[in-house]
């Protein structure tokens, strides 16, 4: 049961009848308790004379998957399956990220008849969304009072993640193309195989000149180079408890998954082969063998369901799910967050495990802007203060990653997917992929 607006009107409404009664010498009083009386007397009766809304039938068109910002429109199918017109409200249950309106829909639906109510949705995190139940308040006659009930109507929606890093790719994809030879420009190195011939355009490397087909064609014919294909790289996202730590707009994880999927679109492109796994003390998700389009489809869905974990990631056990994936991979990108001397300890210890490929350790750090008005007050020192000291940290950090013989890139959350993706072309470009 619930109350309606109308019954606090009504209840007002009564300072009239009670003021006369009082005047014709009844107790004001007794006279209020009666009005009372009537008016709970009245929304009672108005309650039992609604009709049930658990004679409604709910059904559900959802799309089954939508990204982080995109709007979207949860479809509720309602038919009224008894013998009496319900009038009332609707509320569809989603949770507070989905971003759906705070108003509720306003239903009128004759004996037999269906209607469908649209509820805008805007996604704001990425996950599982969900509504188990829709609430129906079913007005009486009056419109003092009513029925409610919660009826079930379990609906799901997939958020992936919004890959805003998508907008370095056409700039990366370009410097490809020259690595791949669909320019003039043209490398060679440890790492490259060859590609076809042309002729000798000055300023071209005069090691790379063809004799023999120089003598054939009558003119200097130059031997062009193209990055090797079907290299496997495999990205270990780290879920542990420093996943959780804010950076930018949101957390390390979202910055780390950002990276991975623009790594991922590039690699793909360049015709090498991507293995990714999630992981903490155990894989939260494992992407591997899925080439060509389907790459990037795979990894959103998989990436979407995973937050972080409040525990520290077992090192020993994340790299020997990486080597699970390839016994021995060209490129191992580590995305986690070493930062502090003693907390990196245990990954410093594993990391000679990857021994024999290329190892890149990614993280996401948080910028904070300084304050170089000359105003700064004592909290603005203190954490200055403390910005250096973790920087200092980082560094010591950094150096001990370098030393065990990977390579270590620090960036904010926004420039650390363009700083990767910007290393594995490097690396093409230097015949060491």
């Amino acid at each position: 049961m619930f109350l309606s607006g109308r019954l606090p009107i009504l209840v007002a409404l009564g300072v009239v009848p009670v003021v006369l009664l009082s005047l014709a010498g009844t107790p004001a009083w007794l006279a209020a308790l009666g009005w009372l009386v009537l008016c709970a007397l009245l929304a009672g009766v108005d309650a039992v004379a609604a009709p049930s809304p658990r004679t409604l039938e709910l059904s559900r068109d959802l799309p089954r998957r939508t990204r982080v910002g995109e709007p979207v429109a949860a479809r509720l199918r309602v038919r009224n399956g008894g013998s009496r017109r319900i009038r009332g409200l609707l509320r569809d249950a989603w949770q507070p990220t989905a971003g759906a309106p705070p108003s509720r829909v306003r239903i009128d639906l004759a004996a037999g008849e269906h209607e469908t109510y649209t509820v805008p949705l805007l996604p704001r995190r990425r996950g599982e969304l969900r509504s188990e139940f829709v609430v129906v308040r079913s007005s009486g006659p009056l419109g003092l009072a009513g029925r409610q009930s919660v009826i079930p109507a379990p609906g799901a929606l997939r958020v992936l993640p919004p890959f805003t890093a998508r907008r370095h790719l056409p700039s990366r994809l370009a410097r490809l193309r020259e690595l791949d030879g669909s320019t003039s420009v043209q490398v060679r190195g440890a790492g490259t195989e060859f590609d076809s011939l042309r002729e000798y355009v000055r300023g071209d490397d005069v090691r790379s000149i063809d004799w023999r087909a120089t003598a054939r064609a009558g003119t200097t014919m130059l031997r062009t180079w193209r990055p090797e294909r079907d290299r496997h790289i495999v990205v270990v996202v780290d879920t542990g408890r420093t996943a959780a730590a804010r950076v930018g707009d949101g957390v390390r994880l979202d910055a780390a998954f950002e990276a991975t999927l623009l790594l991922a679109a590039l690699a793909q492109r360049a015709g090498d082969h991507v293995h990714v796994v999630l992981f903490d003390r155990v894989p939260r998700a494992r992407v591997s063998r899925v080439d060509g389009p389907a790459l990037l489809p795979a990894l959103v869905d998989a990436m979407a369901p995973v937050e972080p974990q409040l525990i520290d990631t077992d090192w020993d056990a994340a790299f020997a799910a990486a080597r699970s994936l390839h016994s021995r991979p060209a490129l191992v990108v580590l995305l986690t967050a070493q930062d502090e001397p003693e907390a990196s300890r245990g990954f410093l210890a594993s990391l000679p495990a990857l021994a024999g490929s290329h190892v890149l350790v990614g993280t996401a750090s948080d910028d904070d802007p300084v304050d170089e008005s000359g105003s700064a007050s004592i909290e603005d020192v203190y954490r200055a203060a403390a910005r250096e000291r973790s920087h200092h940290d980082a560094d010591r950090v950094a150096a001990a990653i370098r030393r065990a013989g990977a390579e270590a890139i620090t960036a904010p959350a926004d420039d650390l997917p363009p700083r990767i993706a910007d290393r594995y072309l490097a690396l093409k470009a230097l015949g060491r992929l």
